[in-house]
């Protein structure tokens, strides 16, 4: 099978697009190269195509042509919730539009199978400790509703033609399936802690007087590994012709608060860390926690791996970098 993989030189594409290659699949590679590492998908075809431009959808076409495409695997999109907040007419450009301009040439291709990267931004701030597919989406930045908006597009498309797709809501990244394909953009609290011990600075934990056991936020921390499995897995559910749900939380179903995560971290390194207690930022929940029942049922999908291994994977990726 020959699969597209959008944003495959990014930080979560390149993890599924090795693991397609390591099972046989044929890969073609769609990036703009604005955060995406040409040597993480070394010896495969990347075509450098911006989604939101104007001709994308022809290019995009062209592309899905000449490698006979079955399938497209959707990562690229701007992702930055504060940026998201401050160009938000921007974000809707490059997110919708560009998720536009693929469906629009999925359709003219006769591509009849998509799995969407989609985000736990999506719900907001819910109202309760375990979140479940069907609650309320109530996105509360730019960010999130492009994705959500994305989820509907999808939607409408399936009901409109042919289309196969899934929608995979997933929650707080982190580590490195291989030290060469590590997170390297320092906006998620592993790589910040990470990146305040080299330069000898404390790391800030924002508002320690939650209602929680050490008063600090919890959050469902998936290994970027399982995730691309995740991925893999709904392709494979596709591809059966017996997909009767379409939107998946992926996680881990457990909580790690963010005292705990920088323990782990200090254990990881072995070393102290003595965080800054800072004040609570707006809009951040006690808890958010995914509800992984349905892709259990549905896909057959587990988390492996625990908050250990993906602190030590995300050290070990650090220091080989």
């Amino acid at each position: 099978m020959t699969v597209l993989v959008t944003g495959g030189a990014g930080y979560i594409g390149s993890h599924v697009v090795r693991l397609l290659a390591e099972r046989g699949d044929e890969v073609v590679i769609v990036d703009d190269m604005s955060n995406g590492i040409a040597s993480r998908v070394s010896g495969h075809s990347v075509e450098e195509i911006d989604l939101a431009a104007s001709d994308a959808e022809d290019s995009l076409v062209s592309v899905m042509r000449r490698h006979d495409v079955e399938a497209v695997i959707h990562f690229a999109a701007k992702k930055q919730v504060g940026e998201s907040v401050e160009r938000p007419v921007w974000y809707y450009r490059q997110n919708v539009n560009g998720l536009a301009n693929l469906l629009a040439a999925i359709d003219r291709q006769g591509v009849d199978r998509l799995v969407f990267s989609s985000s736990a931004a999506v719900y907001g701030i819910p109202d309760v400790n375990l979140v479940e597919e069907d609650i309320d989406c109530r996105p509360i930045n730019p960010y999130g509703q492009t994705k959500l908006i994305g989820e509907w597009m999808i939607d409408n498309a399936r009901i409109a033609t042919n289309l196969k797709a899934v929608k995979l809501r997933y929650f707080n990244v982190a580590g490195a399936g291989w030290p060469d394909l590590a997170d390297t953009a320092v906006m998620n609290l592993i790589p910040i802690v990470l990146d305040r011990v080299k330069r000898g600075e404390q790391p800030v934990i924002f508002g320690s007087d939650y209602d929680t056991p050490d008063g600090t936020c919890i959050r469902d921390y998936i290994h970027v590994k399982d995730l691309a499995e995740a991925h893999i897995a709904a392709l494979d559910y596709l591809a059966t012709g017996e997909a009767s749900q379409s939107t998946f939380n992926v996680g881990t179903g457990e909580g790690a608060s963010v005292a705990e995560v920088i323990d782990a971290m200090a254990s990881g390194l072995n070393q102290e860390i003595v965080p800054i207690r800072g004040e609570r930022r707006a809009g951040d929940p006690p808890k958010l926690v995914a509800d992984v029942s349905r892709i259990a049922a549905e896909l057959s999908w587990k988390a492996e791996f625990r908050l250990e291994d993906i602190v030590e994977s995300a050290i070990t990726a650090d220091r080989r970098g």
